[in-house]
């Protein structure tokens, strides 16, 4: 197999996997598939920085701002100063967005679960992914220069 070939069916894959995250998130009415990612971030039980969820996830700053924004409005995550920092700030779930997240990733997380008892030495697959993707950042930074 050539370059291009494998390139054209990694996307394939790649994107045929986020739709099954972003039916699963249309399934649950969110709206919006970056909404499942910021709660799926959110609920590892740590604070994350807003640039952080959206360096991580690759959702556009405005985006997750307002995504951010209607959270807080409904008291499903608080916002707090990151010392020395004076425009970044740390997201969390409330008690109230952590009982909000569980809701909708629950039933999700149980098919995880079972997909994951399906994969042969899933560390394996990982650590060939996360190498990867670092070669790609690094071909992409050349390009940024």
């Amino acid at each position: 197999m050539d370059e291009r070939i494998f390139f054209y069916r990694l996307g394939k894959l790649v994107y045929g996997i986020d739709g099954v995250y972003e039916d699963y998130g249309k399934g649950c009415k969110l709206g919006s598939p970056n909404l499942l990612w910021i709660l799926y971030a959110l609920n590892d039980g740590k604070r994350h920085s807003q640039k952080q969820i959206c360096d991580d996830w690759a959702i556009p700053r405005s985006t997750a701002n307002t995504i951010i924004k209607d959270l807080e409005s409904k008291n499903y995550i608080a916002l707090s100063q990151i010392k020395g920092e004076r425009r970044e700030l740390l997201v969390s779930l409330t008690p109230s967005g952590k009982e909000y997240a569980d809701g909708i990733l629950s039933d999700l997380y149980q098919r995880e679960r079972e997909i994951y008892s399906q994969i042969e030495n899933p560390e394996e697959l990982l650590a060939s992914l996360q190498e990867l993707a670092a070669k790609m950042q690094k071909i992409a930074a050349k390009g940024d220069k």
